[in-house]
């Protein structure tokens, strides 16, 4: 029986979320599976992937073809290197020991990026707010300038007004 290693769509129209799925390869997309390893959700960022690293390893081992997209998937946790490094032990290339050393190495390596992709996206979106709220601080200044230019000029209209009858009062009389 040939198997294929492929995504099972789930999730609502217009927000996908898959299954990473054993299958034969005549099933049909969402049909029956031999053995689901693990979930992939790309709507987050970066895409989320849990894996059973263990029976991925397996299967990858065992022959069953991964789709190009859980190849990427498989490649990016690992699986891959791992199958390589296990097969440099059955060559006897080097011990099981100094393969999971280089193993934990790349994993170690690849988490500090992503540790340091997200730092700065964090710093950048930081950044953005800082930057708008600066924006808006200026706007509500001339706003509020305005505002008391505005106020000022109509309790200068209000005295003018006050002050202008007792003017008018004083010039009548000396008209008549």
């Amino acid at each position: 029986m040939a198997t294929k290693i492929r995504l099972q769509r789930g999730g609502r129209k217009g927000y996908a979320f898959y299954r990473i799925v054993i299958a034969d390869v005549r099933a049909p997309r969402d049909g029956r599976f031999t053995e689901k390893i693990g979930t992939y959700n790309p709507n987050t960022n970066p895409a989320t992937v849990d894996l059973n690293f263990d029976r991925a390893l397996y299967w990858v081992e065992t022959g069953a073809q991964p789709t190009d997209t859980v190849r990427n998937i498989l490649k990016r946790e690992g699986v891959y290197l791992m199958k390589h490094l296990r097969g440099g032990v059955k060559k006897g290339a080097f011990d099981e020991a100094t393969a999971k050393a280089k193993f934990d190495a790349w994993k170690a390596d690849k988490e500090k990026g992503l540790e340091q992709i997200r730092a700065n996206d964090a710093k950048s979106k930081s950044e953005v707010y800082a930057k708008n709220l600066e924006a808006e601080k200026k706007v509500n200044e001339t706003i509020a300038k305005k505002v008391a230019d505005k106020k000022a000029a109509i309790a200068a209209e209000k005295a003018a007004a006050e002050a202008a009858p007792e003017a008018t009062a004083e010039e009548a009389p000396a008209e008549a």
